[in-house]
């Protein structure tokens, strides 16, 4: 089930979900609004390579924001820092986003019960669009979950993306063994 605004209020309350920094007016029925942080990174190399560690060039928005380019895939990070313990969250592009031509996520819209962090998002988008920094960007949906849970996230051993950043980071695919 999906929690609604008072289950998700309560969740904060009670040191089960974790936003920083909250904004109660960010609250919708049933889910919160996350922001675009100020950077964003892209691949330095055009052929990227599952097993090898692609590096990133990182962005800065300012002022006057930052456009962006169909054909690039854009990492940036969301302002809030979120911890999850006890429910599932999904994070959503906002409809006002997609009626821009954004997309922020290619396939990584599900968190893990245990996941503190800032998320990472990866955008591309149909034409170019200009974005700023602090713009609402997402919306994160929080699912409760069925049965104890033995494999936080944040306790797996060998987790990829444990390190508090608030800066985009870049696959870490090259970590896993195939």
């Amino acid at each position: 089930m999906i929690l609604t605004d008072t289950k998700i209020l309560q969740s904060i309350e009670n040191g089960e979900i974790v936003i920083e920094p909250f904004d109660r007016s960010c609250l919708g029925t049933n889910s919160y609004d996350v922001h675009l942080g100020k950077y964003l990174a892209v691949y330095q190399d055009r052929i990227l390579d599952a097993r090898k560690h692609n590096k990133i060039t990182e962005l800065e928005i300012g002022p006057e924001g930052f456009v962006l380019y169909p054909g690039t895939l854009y990492l940036g990070v969301t302002q809030e820092y979120t911890e999850t313990h006890n429910s599932v969250p999904f994070l959503e592009g906002k409809s006002s986003v997609g009626r821009l031509g954004i997309d922020i996520h290619a396939t990584a819209g599900k968190g893990d019960v245990g996941f503190c962090n800032h998320w990472t998002l990866e955008i591309s988008c149909a034409q170019p669009v200009r974005v700023y920094e602090g713009m609402p960007i997402g919306q994160l949906i929080y699912f409760g979950v069925d049965g104890l849970i033995e494999n936080f996230y944040n306790k797996k051993p060998g987790a990829k993306y444990n390190d508090r950043s608030i800066r985009p980071v870049e696959s870490m695919m090259w970590k896993n063994k195939f």
